[in-house]
Parts: C-alpha cells; structure tokens; sequence
C-alpha cells in the first residue's frame, strides 16, 4: 500500500467555490474508482487557503494505471477540471509509504494535526526506531491516525498525523505528553536527527471519509 499526500493552494477567496464543486461534481464523477480517498480537509492553522487530501492505492503501479484513466474521464477533464482550475495557485504531492498502519478515528467531529519532519541525511531510520518504541506513551494521551516515510518528493522526510476532538484537548495532551520521562527522554535523544519541523492544523471537508 502507498499514499498520496495532495496540498493544493487556492486563490484567496476561492475556498467555498472550490469546495462545494469538490463535493457535488469531482466526488461525484471520481468516487473512489481512480484510489481511495482516505481524508480531504482545508487548512484551519499553517499556511491558509490550502486544502489537503490523502489517497490511497495498492502500490505505485495501480496509481499510474488510474491516474491514465482518470485523464481519460470526460466528465473529469471537461466538467470538474476546467471549473476547479482558474481558482488554483498551485499543487504538491508527496509519496508515502506506510511506517505504522492508517487508523481512522471511529467517530466524526475532529480537527487533525499534520506534521512534517526533515531529517539529517542518514538519520531518519534512526528517529524512527526511536519513535515507535515511545509511540505506546504518546497513544495513551491522543489518537494517531498515520505515520508514514516519504518514497517520492521531499526526501529524509516523515508525516504523522494526530486526531482530536478539539484544539483545547491537544493543547492539554501537549502539555501533558511533554511532562511525561520517557518523552522527555526520547526527545533529548531524537532531536539532534532532525533539520526542519513543520505542522499544521486541519478541519475535515463535509465530505471527507475522515470526520
């Protein structure tokens, strides 16, 4: 299994258009017969005006035979793409492999946080053996939905993704995580591995399977 992390930066102003025909024509036309859509969310904190969507497919293979027959659907190229398209800045995609399996919180009504790490050449392996091994003490306190590896893109790169109910409840869990010995220790042992660390706050789309 890989995934596709899609950012998609819009024009100012543009969020709601662009949404509603997400939801009402490119859902509609796409389903989940070109990949599975595993979550689309717009940004809540970060960089704003931008939307972020995860896709998933068997391996890379199967994303390119459907990405072609994508292209190839009438409806997508003449009745979404040319109405979704003046309201685009720009795109970016990452290729993920899965370091830890995806679980979907089994409710609705979140805000997810996304955060990206670069590492030092040579150190990523290192940080993530680190990483597993204390992910049972930060599991306790909020609910992860992903960690993955970057395959293609930006490399010496891992995404992880958290889930909570709102963002007083992860300011609380933060807190409380950061007080926690083993944390403190993985973090005095881990942090020199890292080169850059970015996040951002997400709130799920109406019609995002992850809620």
């Amino acid at each position: 299994m890989i995934y596709e992390l899609r950012t998609y930066t819009l024009v100012p102003g543009t969020q709601v258009p662009y949404l509603k025909l997400s939801g009402e024509v490119g859902r509609q036309i796409r389903g989940d017969k070109y990949g599975k859509l595993e979550g689309f969310w717009s940004t809540e904190f970060g960089t704003l005006n931008q939307l972020v969507h995860l896709w998933s497919f068997a391996d890379l293979g199967e994303r390119q035979r459907l990405r072609a027959a994508l292209a190839q659907d009438r409806a997508w190229t003449q009745e979404y793409i040319p109405q979704i398209r003046p309201m685009m800045l720009a795109q970016e995609n990452k290729i993920l492999s899965a370091v830890l399996p995806v679980v979907p919180p089994a409710h609705a009504g979140h805000v997810y946080e996304l955060r990206w790490y670069r590492f030092h050449v040579g150190r990523v392996g290192e940080w993530l053996e680190q990483f597993k091994a204390v992910m049972p003490v930060r599991e306790k306190l909020m609910h992860r939905v992903g960690l993955w590896q970057t395959e293609i893109a930006q490399l010496n790169e891992v995404v992880h993704m958290w889930a909570f109910h709102d963002l007083n409840e992860r300011a609380a869990k933060r807190a409380e995580l950061a007080r926690e010995p083993e944390w403190q220790a993985f973090l005095a042992k881990g942090s020199p591995c890292l080169a850059h660390m970015q996040a951002i706050v997400l709130t799920p789309t109406p019609f995002s399977p992850m809620r």
